[in-house]
């Protein structure tokens, strides 16, 4: 983790901000951090590049874009990214915590609430509402992705295959990100225009100069040496609890399992927390019966209205699946095992990526081939959120939905007498309040948990 720069002049070796002042910065982004990745990526422009100038519009874009090449959840690898180029590792390690650990602790009080109070009239009532603004915020996130991702019929194409890969065929997800990164790196060689996605977050015409020049940022020449001493460090820090658990517990105990799979989803994670959450969804509930389908809306609700990354909602699942499965241990006690350990390994594999690859991945960035594999993975996420967008309307519409085969195909069948027409409102005037009047997202949320418990607890 000590970068040593070749040939650097002896100014990169100090910091570019004081520590402190940086440290008060970073945590300002983590306490405003709500709202998705897109919000936060926003926030932090706002203050790092707008307020403080510290960095300038095309060093935040050009780190932007690094993180979006990335796994995992790029607003954190974002700050952590700028956090290294402003105090060197230990800033990194400043910033990317920071982003984590206030919603880190808010989602673990959640989660002890929901899982010891869920049979409380009042906490069902809340969570009644919550659960139908989340699907009509789902909603608005493939509208809002599709919009800039999905350019040309190609595209559009791939988002289709995608979606019907993974609902109706039950490809796994990592199947379809490497399958489209592979049709967009050859597809590119026949047809180039075919692959030209849309811009990324967005770029201010009006940013102001930096008052820190680039020289002054620090930077490190990638090298073998460079390249094993984080490998030494990082992989023992990440996988060195997964190892220990899983050949002193092996598999089939929970702890394990925890370790093992939400460190195979740190390496997949590409395209944003909705992306993936189809998947951790289908496997939460399926595979491992940590949760039941409609406990994974309320996780995603509580996610939502913490500060921090969305990605969060993976330690809600550690916690029910530990919570559920104890062994000897007191429920609570391993609910909150199993909430850490899932944090542990969804965010450490985030660290090892910024400090070993930026110097080599950004060397790529100009790569035609490699930007036309990425624009086909975005589109093909496109098709992954419309599938969680499916599924969560499903369950969110009817008390019972049956999942049926015929052949490979995949059916989800709902008991038609079971339907929920007040969710249905509910999430229909969510969307309409988001789409057509501009209404933030938490504010949506809150006034659809409200209205969602006085329907509960005064008809319901």
């Amino acid at each position: 983790m000590n970068d040593t720069p070749a040939a650097a002049p002896a100014a990169l070796h100090k910091d570019a901000v004081p520590l402190f002042e940086a440290f008060k910065v970073w945590f300002k982004v983590a306490m405003l951090s709500f709202g998705g990745p897109v919000a936060q990526i926003a926030v932090m422009h706002r203050i790092v590049v707008d307020e403080k100038r510290w960095v300038g519009e095309d060093r935040f874009l050009h780190a932007l874009n690094y993180c979006m090449l990335l796994p995992g959840p790029e607003a954190q690898q974002l700050a952590t990214y700028l956090g290294w180029l402003l105090n060197r590792a230990v800033g990194g390690m400043i910033a990317g915590l920071l982003f984590v650990l206030p919603g880190a602790l808010v989602m673990l009080g959640l989660s002890v609430l929901y899982a010891g109070y869920q049979e409380v009239t009042f906490v069902k009532a809340i969570f009644f509402g919550i659960k139908a603004a989340v699907l009509a915020v789902v909603i608005e996130a493939v509208i809002r992705i599709g919009r800039r991702a999905l350019k040309t019929r190609t595209l559009m194409t791939l988002a289709a295959i995608a979606f019907v890969g993974i609902f109706f065929l039950e490809i796994p997800f990592p199947a379809i990100v490497l399958a489209a990164g592979i049709a967009g790196w050859l597809g590119h060689r026949v047809n180039p225009g075919a692959f030209k996605g849309g811009g990324g977050h967005g770029k201010s015409a009006s940013a102001p100069e930096p008052v820190i020049p680039d020289a002054a940022l620090y930077s490190v020449t990638p090298s073998t040496g460079r390249t094993l001493a984080i490998l030494a460090i990082w992989l023992p820090i990440w996988l060195g609890p997964v190892a220990w658990l899983w050949l002193t517990l092996g598999g089939g105990n929970v702890f394990a399992d925890i370790a093992v799979f939400f460190s195979k989803m740190a390496v997949v994670t590409f395209g944003g927390a909705y992306a993936v959450l189809a998947y951790v969804a289908q496997q939460a509930v399926e595979n491992f019966g940590w949760l039941a389908p409609g406990e994974m809306l309320d996780g995603l609700g509580m996610a939502e209205t913490t500060p921090g990354p969305l990605i969060m909602v993976t330690q809600f699942v550690g916690f029910m699946g530990a919570f559920r499965d104890p062994g000897a241990m007191n429920p609570m006690t391993a609910g909150t095992l199993g909430a850490v350990l899932t944090t542990w390994v969804t965010f450490a594999p985030c660290f090892l990526w910024i400090f070993l690859g930026a110097p080599y991945v950004e060397s790529l960035r100009g790569n035609k081939a490699l930007s036309a594999a990425l624009t086909a993975i975005t589109a093909a996420i496109v098709g992954v959120v419309m599938n969680l967008a499916v599924w969560f309307a499903f369950h969110v519409a009817f008390t019972e939905v049956a999942e049926k085969h015929v052949g490979a195909v995949r059916l989800l069948v709902p008991t038609w007498n079971t339907i929920e027409w007040v969710p249905l409102l509910l999430a229909a005037g969510s969307l309409v309040l988001m789409l057509r009047f501009k209404v933030g997202m938490i504010a949506t949320l809150c006034l659809s948990a409200a209205l969602g418990a006085a329907w509960y607890l005064g008809v319901g």
